[in-house]
């Protein structure tokens, strides 16, 4: 009995190291992993969300540079297949003047608020 508990505790020990180096992710793959969005985790990397639809997006990547794709091609491919909003830093084009103006135009009315509230703009 003595004899199957160890055995049972070795291959337990054994096998869980195993897949713990397997699985363990290279700095390409999380560089990646954290400038993809989570579509089902709201606000969330796909580096940082447990959710089903996250780990498939990772094993996506993992496939797609080991068939040889360049990061730049892994962002395309995921912006094709699932929008502009898995990336997290997405392109500068039409639909996204909005996004990228937004926080300098909110500096500047919040600015000159502040410098009117102070009486730099006194009439």
């Amino acid at each position: 009995m003595k004899k199957l508990i160890f055995i049972s505790a070795l291959f337990f020990f054994l096998s869980n190291n195993y897949l713990i180096a397997v699985d363990k992710p290279t700095e390409l793959e999380n560089k990646i992993f954290k400038n993809l969005r989570c579509l089902i985790c709201q606000g969330q990397s796909i580096y940082d969300s447990q959710s089903d639809f996250a780990e498939s997006m990772k094993i996506v990547v993992r496939k797609n540079l080991e068939i040889g794709m360049s990061e730049e091609d892994i962002y395309k491919f995921m912006k094709k297949n699932y929008g502009e909003w898995v990336l997290y830093n997405p392109e500068i084009n039409k639909g996204t003047y909005l996004l990228w103006s937004l926080p300098f135009l909110l500096f500047l009315i919040g600015g000159a608020i502040i410098l009117r509230k102070l009486g730099v703009f006194k009439k």
